[in-house]
């Protein structure tokens, strides 16, 4: 341990925590790494490790349970429409149908970016690097979770807009949510809500704290990345340019975003194209559709502002402009009044 303490000190510049590695690699997180290593699952160049204090390189032979893993390849993040009815898991103890079971076989050995529901369906971002997923959860983070919800009951728009407050629900308190009544159909209404964080079942507390019942959840944006019209059950790339661009933050972070890795495994200058979506055979509900991933932040959400104002600011793909008035400025006085 002593040695790996040095050795930590000595490699910051070139390397990495062997946790953050396998991280990276997209075989497990942070902590199940470290969990990993304490019940001897891992090796480096033929020992076995018993603490996680231990700094790799990229000449590092790593082995976990007899497995020699790869190097670690550049960053990189799908889109996912995940179906109501599938489990965000790897195994489920219940025989349930997973998310990772759906995925095409051409698809590398990918992690979610958090998790959906069983109910739950829209949005879900896969990635191929622990790091990504876990720099995309961090609430540090601050990206907005905007779902399209209908609910049986009939709403108080101003109860409704209350929830921005941040209530507390049977003695947890919840961040402010933007919640908008978008119409009200019979016993049935469909909002759009809007929230930073992702505590277990947060929409449907907060719903059932109003008197409403959630019988549909549709997540149609996560940060800058949009649903638009993916079809359900599709998967599609995210270009790399946008992911960089994205993502700006993590790829030029120090070590504890993951960034000085990341940086170097990304390949600065290179592409990836995605591939082309399939003809949608249950194009996306209207209620569900967004903008195209591409797309910058919403400036609406950014700035928090109320989500009334993000159906008349859809982004166009270009910059803003800024329109100037058509007066003149007072030409400057003479510094002397002749006589």
């Amino acid at each position: 341990m002593t040695k790996a303490t040095s050795d930590s000190a000595e490699a910051a510049s070139d390397g990495e925590r062997i946790a953050k590695r396998l991280a990276r690699a997209g075989l497990c997180s942070r902590r199940d790494a470290e969990r990993w290593i304490l019940e001897g699952r891992v090796a480096v160049n033929g020992t076995v490790l018993t603490s996680p204090a231990l700094v790799v390189r990229e000449t590092d032979v790593i082995v976990v349970d007899g497995n020699a893993i790869a190097e670690a390849e550049p960053p990189r993040l799908w889109r996912y429409y995940k179906p109501s009815g599938l489990v965000t898991t790897a195994r489920d103890e219940k025989g349930r149908p997973t998310v990772f079971e759906r995925l095409p076989a051409e698809l590398p050995r990918v992690i979610s970016v958090g998790r959906l529901d069983l109910t739950t369906e829209g949005l879900l971002l896969l990635t191929n690097d622990g790091e990504v997923a876990r720099y995309l959860e961090l609430p540090s983070t601050g990206w907005a979770r905007r779902y399209r919800v209908r609910v049986h009951g009939v709403v108080d728009p101003v109860t409704l807009a209350g929830l921005i407050k941040g209530p507390t629900i049977e003695g947890v308190h919840y961040g402010p949510v933007e919640a908008v009544l978008d119409r009200q159909q019979g016993s049935n209404a469909w909002l759009t809500v809007t929230l930073r964080e992702g505590k277990n079942r947060e929409i449907r507390k907060l719903m059932e704290s109003l008197g409403l019942t959630v019988n549909r959840l549709i997540r149609v944006a996560y940060g800058p990345f949009q649903l638009g019209k993916l079809p359900e059950g599709e998967v599609e790339e995210i270009p790399k340019r946008v992911l960089k661009d994205q993502l700006a933050r993590f790829f030029t972070k120090g070590a504890d975003a993951g960034g000085g890795a990341a940086v170097k495994a990304a390949g600065v200058g290179t592409s990836v194209k995605a591939p082309k979506s399939r003809p949608a055979k249950n194009p996306t509900p209207p209620e569900a559709a967004a903008a195209s991933p591409s797309a910058k932040p919403l400036a609406s959400l950014a700035a928090n502002k109320p989500l009334a104002s993000l159906a008349a600011n859809k982004p166009s793909g270009g910059r803003p402009t800024l329109k100037l008035s058509g007066t003149r400025a007072p030409a400057k006085a003479d510094a002397r009044r002749r006589r």
